[in-house]
């Protein structure tokens, strides 16, 4: 049964639109490289891996309904899981990598099965589910400051030197060169962004949105909801993780600070102010934030206080974020 009906010409014309726009936002980011100065590269490099973990996030929150306070969880899993094995068992960066996303992974269908199933998860979230998460991110949390002697707590762990060059498919990769972490950061996100479109595009992803909408009807209707929403955890938790190891290797740090709410709370706001519920929205939040602290920080020690007037600002004139009321407003097509 389809869950949207629309002409098939009018949806062909709006996906192509759609990935028009997105391809267009990946090039945008890829010629910034050759505009922006020095100082900015860290930052925009840093912006697009949360990104991801936000992108991660939102196809959780925006698109399924399902409200993670433990989001930092899947985070710091993907971070410890390339970290830790990087640093005792020196493995190569790559092995690593692919490493931490197949452990994000299977963390997060444990998780998932775990809160999903605690929560009454065929039918229900709400608050219920919002504890589970944030209870299984403290365990973490609390699992790294315990493990001192592996994770060295709050105080964290730089990798070695042998972690910040990679050689593979005959090619070299310095992670100390800013250009080389900015586009693989750049890679990654463009990736992150086609696989998110493609999901929530597809009818596995209209079926997210109709469980977000009405879980009852669409229970009614024969989905397996369970199921649909422990598929929505492995994808969201899958994504964090994938940015999480990719923080890790890039940046040469791993710490417990990752695995505290205050992370889970980042992935919230970048969410919130750019638009939940919208493939681009995590990705513009994350910029916006960044750079009003950024700015804001050179004037005031008192930056949060400028980032709270931000967000109070955007809940009063863009209630459902700044693409979502976009969409709302004039861009009906856009994802």
């Amino acid at each position: 049964m389809k869950l949207i009906n629309s002409g098939k010409s009018g949806k062909s014309g709006n996906s192509g639109k759609s990935v028009i726009l997105h391809v267009l936002v990946i090039i945008l980011l890829f010629i910034l490289q050759f505009i922006l100065p020095e100082y900015h590269h860290l930052i925009v490099t840093r912006v697009m891996i949360l990104a991801i973990f936000a992108m991660g996030f939102n196809v959780l929150f925006g698109y399924t309904g399902l409200l993670s306070l433990g989001h930092a969880l899947f985070f710091a899993t993907g971070l410890y899981a390339a970290g830790l094995t990087v640093y005792h068992f020196e493995w190569h960066v790559v092995q690593a990598f692919v490493f931490a996303i197949f452990v994000g992974a299977a963390v997060s269908a444990v998780v998932g099965f775990i809160s999903l199933h605690t929560t009454n998860g065929a039918r229900t979230g709400g608050v219920a589910f919002m504890i589970v998460t944030l209870m299984f991110a403290q365990l973490l949390y609390l699992a790294t400051i315990y493990f001192a002697p592996w994770t060295r707590g709050d105080e964290g762990l730089i990798l070695p030197a042998s972690a910040r060059s990679f050689d593979f498919a005959g090619m070299h990769f310095n992670l100390i060169n800013p250009t080389t972490r900015y586009f693989l950061a750049w890679g990654l996100l463009a990736l992150s962004i086609m696989v998110v479109l493609k999901l929530v595009t597809s009818a596995t992803g209209k079926a997210l949105i109709a469980i977000r909408e009405n879980p009852a009807r669409t229970d009614m209707l024969g989905y397996n909801i369970f199921a649909l929403k422990l598929y929505a955890v492995i994808i969201s938790g899958t994504l964090s993780a994938t940015a999480g190891a990719a923080y890790a290797l890039l940046f040469s740090y791993i710490g417990s600070s990752f695995a505290g709410i205050q992370y889970s709370i980042d992935a919230l706001l970048f969410t919130l102010l750019g638009g939940a519920g919208t493939v681009l929205g995590p990705l513009l939040g994350s910029f916006v934030m960044f750079y009003v602290i950024d700015i804001a920080s050179d004037y005031t020690s008192a930056y949060h206080i400028v980032t709270g007037i931000i967000l109070i600002v955007s809940v009063l004139f863009f209630r459902k974020g700044i693409l979502g009321t976009i969409r709302d407003k004039w861009i009906s097509w856009l994802p």
